[in-house]
């Protein structure tokens, strides 16, 4: 399996090009005072550019910064690209110490208050980059910190690698995974409507652990997922068609 990288058709004419270093929700150098805002910071792990990784990332970021914003709480989201740190995480494996780039990312994800984190699937798994860098990372990072999971890939049939490789690394490393996973297949490109209310759902639980609300934003009234029949309905319907 392999990361699909983006036609120009796929992404919305009105939006602005990967590069944030103009958006000041996306600094990664500017301080921040205990008494700031929620610093939220996107991992991703896309390969091309742009990649629908990144763009899963960014729209992940800005619902939860618009679902805090509506509660009123400050927040920054700030992004690392891990494939600008490729040849650093690799290093660091070999020298055994992580060089200025990687330290600084290193300490971006140490000091947020939350994580999104995404990739794309390969072999049914997350990718070696990501995983790299997690392995990297200090095994206390992440935790009691809330994390969002989240990955692309070019076909459905991988979706279930949320569940079966990135919860349990994150689980391991003790963080705090909100319930609902977002997975991006290429067909969710073509049509967004099911995969803004898995990223709507997704961003609702993490603004709810950063507030400490502990609610959820009700799902659409129209959402396919929350329409669940009784068995005993299923198994009259079945009798009536025979």
């Amino acid at each position: 399996m392999t990361e699909f990288p983006l036609q120009s058709g796929d992404r919305p004419a009105a939006e602005a090009p990967d590069d944030r270093a103009n958006d000041p929700r996306y600094s990664a150098n500017e301080p921040v005072s205990p008494s700031g805002p929620l610093r939220v910071v996107v991992v991703s792990a896309g390969l091309s550019v742009p990649s629908s990784t990144r763009l899963l990332a960014d729209r992940l970021g800005e619902a939860v910064a618009r679902d805090l914003g509506a509660a009123e709480v400050p927040v920054r989201v700030e992004a690392v690209e891990l494939r600008d740190l490729a040849n650093d995480i690799a290093q660091n494996f070999t020298a055994g110490f992580p060089g200025p780039k990687l330290t600084a990312a290193l300490d971006q994800v140490t000091g947020a208050d939350a994580v999104i984190a995404v990739t794309p699937i390969f072999t049914a798994s997350y990718s070696g980059l990501f995983k790299s860098f997690f392995d990297v990372l200090d095994q206390e990072a992440l935790t009691g910190k809330p994390v969002l999971i989240a990955a692309t890939g070019g076909t459905a049939r991988h979706s279930l690698a949320l569940e079966h490789a990135l919860r349990p690394l994150f689980a391991y490393l003790r963080a705090v995974v909100v319930p609902t996973a977002v997975y991006a297949a290429s067909e969710d490109w073509g049509n967004t409507d099911g995969l803004n209310r898995r990223i709507d759902r997704a961003a609702a639980e993490l603004a709810a652990l950063l507030t400490g609300s502990g609610g959820r934003r009700a799902a659409p009234a129209d959402d396919p997922l929350e329409e669940v029949v009784p068995f005993a309905e299923q198994l009259a319907a079945l009798r009536v068609q025979e």
